[in-house]
């Protein structure tokens, strides 16, 4: 699925039950100028290895509820659209991610 990506990020909190972080993957180099630009923005984070424990455990166990949670986010767009003041395609609704925008102003 991403074969042709030079680089890959995903979250572990979204989908996969981790309270935070965020996974990058790609080249050496490419994870060492990441690295360095996220130092440069105050990225860096002390004790992160309990972080990565929970990222881990997300990664081994929570992967294959990944499609009851794609198939919630779909049943909420659907849902949302038959609302006359919410413009969605809920064909677009294929991961967890739900995008929509509001038709008209709420007074």
């Amino acid at each position: 699925m991403v074969e042709a990506a030079d680089s890959v990020a995903f979250c572990l909190s979204k989908g996969l039950c981790a309270p935070v972080g965020s996974v990058i993957v790609g080249s050496a180099a490419f994870i060492e100028q990441a690295r360095r630009i996220r130092k440069l923005v105050g990225g860096a984070m002390r004790q992160a290895g309990i972080i990565a424990a929970a990222g881990l455990v997300a990664l081994d166990t929570m992967t294959e509820r990944l499609a009851e949670d794609h198939a919630t986010a779909r049943m909420l767009a659907d849902g949302l659209a038959r609302l006359p003041q919410i413009e969605i395609d809920p064909a677009r609704t294929q991961t967890n991610m739900v995008f929509l925008r509001c038709a008209r102003k709420l007074a």
